[in-house]
């Protein structure tokens, strides 16, 4: 009878520990044409800042994850493709897609998922071709309507704060919509900090002070450039698009070179002196060049708040911002204006001297 009931307790003990609930996450998924491929998975802030791998078998893949709270996390895929993956405790998440349309997968498991999943479907009604303003109006409407949501967080990223002009004052009345818990966020936190040291260095304010060492081992600060216009070049060797964006400025330059109102330096994130020095004789760099070899903790970096390469700004004889990551057609309009500007003063000069 005694083994009996330690039986009974044993069977008891073993269902209840059965129905608890776990805190761990099952994920499968199957994506048409993946094959035999592998998916990472990492974190998109500090609240998840480790990497999984799901390795896939003919278009399957499964994975036991796990995570404290409800994450933001991103799959990445051979290709490069990156997609926001959201998890939280005791989720069970599943994805369906395809390889040949990896920006519009199909998740389920949670709610953040589902809201994304729905976004992107609704997106197809705006046709394949979507113009830039089209999609923002989508997205400002999903952050409007979904204050508390980590899918408005990714959106005020992907199509906002990405954006090579980045709107500033719309990024912050986006962001001002949403709730206190998402802006504890580590990304919101960072982003909120990123957007007033922009606005220190939006166009129409003043310059910061710079001084730096160029190709020939001297100082040159902005002061070497008293009355002329500045286009400063951020750029580096190790970056494919930058280097691809050389042709513009030599362009440029070679246009412009005799043009006493007008100068170019080109400023690198290079950490390697002898790679930076063989790239600018290789892409054949003839303006000033510098660079204080500390990549993206360069004080000018952080001077001007740069984000992402390549990215140019133009500066006033005054030291005034007057544009920021212009292409090569609103480079020559500027350059028309300073034309212009510098015939009327001129004349404007001679009157005041017939006088």
């Amino acid at each position: 009878m005694k083994n009996v009931c330690l039986l009974y307790l044993l069977l008891i003990g073993l269902s209840a520990c059965g129905g608890k609930k776990t805190d761990s996450i099952s994920l499968s998924g199957e994506i048409k044409g993946l094959g035999n491929d592998t998916i990472y998975l990492y974190g998109a802030d500090r609240m998840h800042d480790r990497m999984d791998t799901l390795i896939a078998e003919k278009d399957k893949f499964s994975a036991t994850l796990s995570a404290d709270t409800l994450v933001t996390t991103i799959l990445l895929f051979s290709d490069g493709t990156e997609y926001p993956l959201f998890l939280n405790k005791g989720n069970k998440i599943q994805i369906k897609g395809s390889m040949a349309e990896l920006s519009s997968l199909q998740i389920s498991g949670n709610a953040p998922n589902k809201e994304l999943t729905d976004f992107n479907q609704d997106l197809k009604g705006l046709g394949t071709t979507p113009s830039g303003k089209a999609l923002e109006e989508k997205a400002e409407n999903f952050i409007t309507e979904h204050p508390a949501s980590l899918v408005s967080i990714y959106l005020l990223d992907k199509y906002f704060v990405q954006n090579p002009q980045p709107d500033l004052t719309q990024i912050q009345k986006l962001a001002d919509r949403m709730t206190g818990e998402l802006k504890d966020r580590p990304f919101m936190d960072a982003l909120l900090n990123r957007i007033e040291e922009e606005e220190k260095v939006a166009v129409g304010k003043s310059a910061p002070y710079f001084r730096l060492r160029n190709a020939e081992d001297k100082d040159i600060s902005r002061s070497n450039f008293k009355d002329q216009y500045l286009l400063i070049q951020f750029w580096a060797s190790w970056d494919t698009v930058s280097r691809a964006n050389n042709a513009m400025f030599r362009r440029i330059y070679k246009k412009e070179q005799k043009n006493k109102n007008f100068a170019l330096l080109g400023v690198s994130l290079d950490l390697d002196k002898k790679k930076w020095q063989e790239t600018i004789k290789a892409d054949t760099l003839k303006w000033e060049q510098a660079c204080d070899f500390s990549g993206w903790s360069g004080e000018i970096i952080k001077q001007f708040a740069i984000q992402t390469l390549p990215t140019n700004i133009l500066l006033s004889p005054t030291g005034r911002i007057e544009g920021k990551n212009l292409d090569e057609t609103a480079i020559e309009n500027k350059l028309k204006e300073i034309e212009q500007k510098e015939k009327e003063k001129k004349e404007a000069e001679k009157k005041r001297s017939k006088r």
